[in-house]
């Protein structure tokens, strides 16, 4: 997965497909699409009824015909015909009729960075089938690096953590390369897992999915490792009987059942610091990681990191976007070439 930024130069359009949102960036236009990679459609007919933010509120609402998919899962396409509908449908007309004005249109793509040539495969295919000539593929440690203006051409380590729905990414970056890195299997969707599960546990209580993620903000407080209020009321539906019901849970207990999952992420973290060359690990100890990724706002979580590895931890402005903006700066030219590019002879 090598490419030069002479070829990104050439690309028109930068998309980053993940599991919770898909995002595009339009050379010369900026960001114009960040919806939920979710669509609706009609089983019956195999008519789509919706994508992006209409379909993810219909998760959990819908009559049995209706079914809402997610055709991408941790990085990787998994319904290539599904993914191209959804994005024609983000894109909208006036857009779509922009791009086909291209002769030769080229995109560029973020990849996890333990892709295999399927998976990465499946990327080009779902991006050729929305009128792409020619489509590179980007790393999207490198291009999350570049997004929150991390040095990585620099000869000095930084590490960056890829918080994502489905995973969580760490390296160690340095000269514009991955030289170590680990892909735990715990994000943002483990760490809903966990409180539905303590809540099914510990209060025979089901919770809506829609509120999952408020319910993270409301019981964390002022974080993860805060002491907050010592219960909050939650609503939800009896296992039992059915019917709703509300009751007072204990903000600590749910604090132990979210600790959990992300143990395994510290675990990564020990990987990578044990993998890495020594003149790199010192670097870190005063550059730290810097966070990006849309789980990376987990309140308290960057405090959980500091403690648990003694470096200085940094959330990028906006974490969420960073890849897509990486890619974008790219496209634009916007950095320095000694990124990815070889020296010229």
């Amino acid at each position: 997965m090598t490419v030069s930024l002479e070829q990104l130069r050439r690309c028109h359009v930068a998309v980053d497909l993940g599991a919770a949102r898909t995002r595009v960036y339009v050379k010369g236009a900026g960001l114009v699409v960040d919806e939920p990679s979710a669509a609706a459609i009609n089983t019956r007919t195999g008519a789509l009824i919706a994508v992006g933010s209409f379909a993810e509120k219909m998760t959990g609402r819908t009559p049995d015909y209706i079914r809402v998919v997610r055709p991408v899962s941790g990085g990787t396409v998994v319904d290539i015909e599904m993914a191209q509908r959804m994005l024609r449908h983000l894109l909208g007309e006036k857009l779509r009729r922009a791009l086909r004005r291209k002769p030769r249109l080229r995109a560029a793509a973020c990849t996890p960075h333990d892709a295999d040539p399927l998976a990465q495969r499946a990327t080009v295919e779902t991006l050729v089938g929305i009128g792409a000539r020619r489509v590179e593929l980007v790393d999207t440690l490198i291009a999350a690096a570049v997004g929150c203006g991390l040095p990585v051409e620099q000869p000095t380590a930084t590490m960056i953590m890829v918080c994502g729905a489905a995973a969580t990414q760490v390296a160690v970056l340095s000269l514009g390369s991955v030289v170590t890195a680990q892909r735990v299997p715990v994000g943002g969707e483990a760490i809903d897992h966990a409180v539905v599960q303590h809540l099914r546990h510990a209060h025979e209580l089901m919770l809506p999915s829609q509120s999952v993620r408020p319910l993270q903000l409301a019981l964390h407080g002022n974080g993860i490792t805060a002491e907050g209020p010592e219960s909050t009321l939650i609503h939800g539906l009896d296992v039992a009987t059915g019917l709703a019901r509300s009751v007072h849970v204990d903000t600590a207990a749910v604090r132990d059942a979210i600790h959990t999952p992300l143990t395994a992420v510290l675990d990564g973290i020990g990987r990578v610091l044990r993998d890495c060359p020594p003149d790199l690990v010192a670097d870190l100890t005063d550059t730290g990681i810097m966070m990006v990724g849309g789980s990376a706002l987990l309140p308290g979580l960057d405090q959980m990191l500091r403690d648990a590895t003694g470096m200085p931890v940094h959330i990028a402005e906006r974490p969420d976007v960073c890849a897509v903006q990486g890619l974008g700066a790219m496209l634009e030219g916007k950095i320095t070439p000694l990124v990815l590019d070889p020296l010229s002879e």
